[in-house]
């Protein structure tokens, strides 16, 4: 099967911007890119007439499961939003994390995402299979998945913040994390979904995990993600256990490498931005979530000038109800500037970040982020007919500086998964309608 996307703006986001060209998409991978018209024979032909074609974008940190508890414990601290929310997530079974995954892949591809990296990591003793739940949902909307299997195994009675009934044993939770790479995992390129380690953030696990995640995963050729200086809190609690800070306790446990990518880092000395870089350690960046719980704003330009990998992320639904990936671009940009003046974040920087940034923080650089040929056929037509746009010369600034556009199309693998701001892979009313099922039944339980 081949398509032609024509008559559009193209920010190839690793090349030239054609103002007008052509994308052709043969089967699931991206066959020609140029200026003009496409003059070969085509099976499709897309007018998108007034689009920006991008780079489907990538998300680098989401927890789906969060869906279900939008609007809680709306002004309180991390560590309080935790404590008053690990009651609630403990109460989940595999019917409600698939219902609350499935409508936060929905409205992931409503906003140009076409990869999402989920930090699952609550597994409560009668939830029934998580994994196998997301996996499903995943199945259901057609967005590529890196599912990261995350683990606890310190809960109150160890210092830690969840409850004790919400951890696992440290043999449990690596047990649990090798069966779904056994299960899941998928290594061939072009692949669908994939698995990560991902221990919960240091002060919800013990060295022991953190160790032995680094092993496993190294061990079977997969990648590392955790949650990392996000907060004053969880630095004075580390150096007050450890004598390191995050960063530093992060290094000494071998999770300062190539391989990994740390959630939030808020909160970085310079020589810890500095290894960032040295490591090719990279940054999942969720501004939304951030300004929510007032963790303060990450240092991406600093991270950027390092040479460390940098994506977006949109995090949970409970700390960025929104649950969009497309206007993290807009607010990345607000808050490099207001951390390091006009020129610290370009349009076309804070796109980078939500496209190749986040393909490098994952791994798949070689065949995602970026309009080239060869590449995964991901893409997604923002509409910029409309009246919010009106008079913005630069696409791209469109797409960053106004509100975000709607979609004409968005391609994972060449399929087609929204189509005239609609989601072609599943019925929105019947996902909502699922969802609203589920979030009742949590709250009654």
């Amino acid at each position: 099967m081949r398509t032609v996307v024509e008559n559009a703006a193209i920010a190839t986001v690793s090349g030239p911007e054609y103002r007008t060209g052509f994308v052709v998409v043969e089967d699931d991978r991206i066959a020609a890119v140029g200026p003009g018209s496409y003059p070969g024979p085509v099976d499709e032909r897309v007018d998108a007439s007034g689009c920006l074609v991008t780079p489907g974008l990538v998300n680098t940190h989401h927890h789906l499961y969060q869906w279900a508890t939008r609007g809680l414990a709306a002004d309180h601290t991390l560590f309080e939003w935790l404590v008053a929310l690990y009651p609630v997530w403990g109460k989940l079974d595999a019917d409600l994390t698939h219902a609350a995954g499935t409508a936060g892949l929905a409205r992931l591809a409503l906003t140009g995402c076409t990869t999402v990296a989920d930090h699952h990591y609550v597994f409560p003793s009668d939830g029934g299979d998580q994994v196998a739940a997301l996996a499903a949902a995943r199945e259901r909307i057609g967005l590529r998945l890196h599912l990261v299997r995350g683990s606890m195994d310190r809960g109150e009675s160890d210092g830690g913040l969840p409850p004790d009934r919400l951890v696992e044993s440290t043999e449990d939770a690596l047990l649990g994390t090798e069966a779904a790479i056994d299960r899941y995992h998928d290594a061939s390129p072009g692949a669908v979904l994939q698995i990560a380690v991902g221990p919960c953030s240091p002060f919800s696990v013990t060295e022991q995990l953190m160790t032995g995640a680094a092993e496993l995963a190294r061990r079977r050729g997969v990648r590392l993600h955790t949650h990392l200086a996000e907060t004053r809190d969880e630095e004075q609690q580390c150096l007050a256990e450890t004598g390191c800070t995050p960063a530093e306790y992060a290094e000494k446990l071998g999770w300062l490498a190539a391989d990994v990518w740390l959630a939030h880092t808020v909160h970085l000395a310079p020589a810890a931005i500095r290894r960032f870089g040295e490591t090719g350690t990279g940054s999942a960046h969720c501004p939304t979530s951030n300004g929510r719980l007032g963790t303060g704003i990450a240092p991406v330009r600093d991270l950027l000038d390092a040479g460390a990998p940098v994506g977006l992320g949109v995090d949970g639904a409970a700390s960025s109800e929104s649950g969009g990936l497309g206007e993290e671009l807009h607010q990345a940009l607000l808050q490099a500037r207001q951390r390091g003046g006009p020129t610290a974040l370009t349009t076309r920087e804070a796109l980078w970040l939500g496209t190749m940034g986040g393909a490098r923080c994952l791994g798949r650089a070689d065949e995602l982020g970026s309009v080239e040929v060869g590449k995964l056929a991901d893409l997604a037509l923002w509409d910029l007919t409309g009246l919010n746009y009106a008079g913005i010369e630069d696409p791209v600034a469109a797409l960053v500086l106004a509100a975000t556009p709607p979609l004409r199309r968005v391609f994972v693998g060449g399929r087609t998964v929204v189509a005239d701001g609609r989601l072609r892979s599943g019925e929105e009313a019947v996902i909502a309608g699922e969802l609203a099922t589920a979030s009742a039944r949590l709250r009654e339980r």
